[in-house]
């Protein structure tokens, strides 16, 4: 068993790969697909970069990421061995390291408020396991940007090792981020963001629920009042732990929404890992969650975007995924809410959860 498992481990290295560091071009003007992403990160910066070495403090950037007119939905393009192409390739065209928390929540306070109210939500994106700091930033960049997301962005980018055989390494590196998460999001609190939805992928996910968890036992709420939804995509947490976690949460912050695909290759291999069957991010029935108020999305149905090999983040990768939820708040709409023409699918309820099995719409 134990070989099968690192065959198939081995399969997903040479399917993937690592992807390739930021690449900086300069422009006098921004363009209209421009998204600024504000960056909290516990990554050592070592040789102009953000590194897999962790680091105790917490580091605050800014970065504006160029989104390339020419690609397919839910693709991040990355530059060749060639000339950079802003018409087809991400790339980040301003950057920048705050001197401290006070110098980055002045900042968001700014951005906040130079916005009309209705848009003064902001959209946390926790990446997950094998990332490095550059496909964490531009995953996020491109979700805002394809699911039109209108508030300002944060990306809390952890330690991962940004490769498929540091998943024991990422695992340690996601219970060492807990503290650094919680700071960045009093840190947006302080700063007078008090509409956040928290989205964790992955590893990214059990970052999210063990810091909230954490939150909640410190006695100060404020934190919690603030976000305005949870969403947890394909989160690679035992059923068992995120029972644990969610119970000591409760009440779990609201909309809280948990996206799972039973064709999930990379949770399927996390479980074999561990002895089980499951992860969250791929259980095929509400009954293990039925305790919680929680809404669970089954995407199985939809087939993952370009490059996404182990269907572990179809929500990003899908094209027809994406233009049928059309933007990441609709997930956080309970079951009475729900337009039909929105969820093509079956809706089941089970005690406090509510499950949705959606299909493609047909054409």
């Amino acid at each position: 068993m134990l070989r099968l498992l690192i065959f198939t481990l081995v399969l997903l290295v040479s399917a993937c790969g690592t992807p390739p560091n930021i690449v900086m071009v300069t422009r006098s003007t921004p363009a209209a697909g421009d998204r600024s992403v504000f960056v909290a990160t516990n990554r050592a910066f070592e040789g102009q970069r953000f590194t897999a070495t962790r680091e105790s403090g917490v580091e605050y950037a800014r970065f504006d990421v160029s989104i390339p007119p020419v690609r397919d939905v839910g693709e991040v393009t990355w530059p060749g061995a060639g000339r950079p192409d802003p018409e087809t390739d991400f790339l980040v065209t301003a950057a920048g390291m705050y001197s401290g928390p006070q110098a980055f929540r002045s900042d968001i306070l700014a951005a906040l408020m130079a916005r009309p109210a209705e848009d003064r939500e902001v959209v946390l994106f926790v990446h997950g396991y094998n990332n490095n700091f550059a496909s964490g930033l531009f995953r996020i960049a491109q979700m805002a940007h394809d699911y039109e997301a209108r508030g300002l962005v944060g990306h809390f980018a952890w330690p991962s090792a940004g490769h498929p055989l540091g998943y024991v390494f990422d695992r340690e590196s996601a219970v060492f981020s807990r503290d650094a998460l919680e700071t960045f999001l009093r840190d947006l609190t302080a700063a007078g963001a008090d509409r956040i939805l928290l989205v964790g992928h992955s590893l990214g996910a059990y970052i999210t629920m063990e810091t909230l968890r954490q939150i909640r036992r410190s006695g100060d709420d404020a934190v919690l009042e603030a976000l305005s939804g949870v969403v947890l995509m394909s989160p690679d947490i035992d059923i068992e732990v995120f029972q644990s976690q969610a119970r000591a949460v409760e009440p779990l912050p609201q909309p809280f929404v948990v996206v799972t695909s039973r064709g999930d290759r990379a949770l399927r291999l996390s479980a074999g890992l561990t002895g089980r069957q499951n992860r969250l991010g791929n259980i095929g029935a509400p009954e293990d969650v039925a305790e919680f108020n929680i809404l669970l999305v089954d995407i199985s149905a939809f087939r993952p975007g370009v490059g996404d090999w182990a269907n572990h983040s179809t929500l990003a990768t899908s094209p027809t995924l994406i233009q049928l939820l059309g933007s990441l708040p609709a997930l956080g709409q309970r079951e009475a809410d729900i337009p039909l023409d929105l969820w093509s699918g079956t809706v089941l309820t089970v005690r406090n959860a509510t499950q949705v099995l959606l299909t493609p719409l047909s054409p």
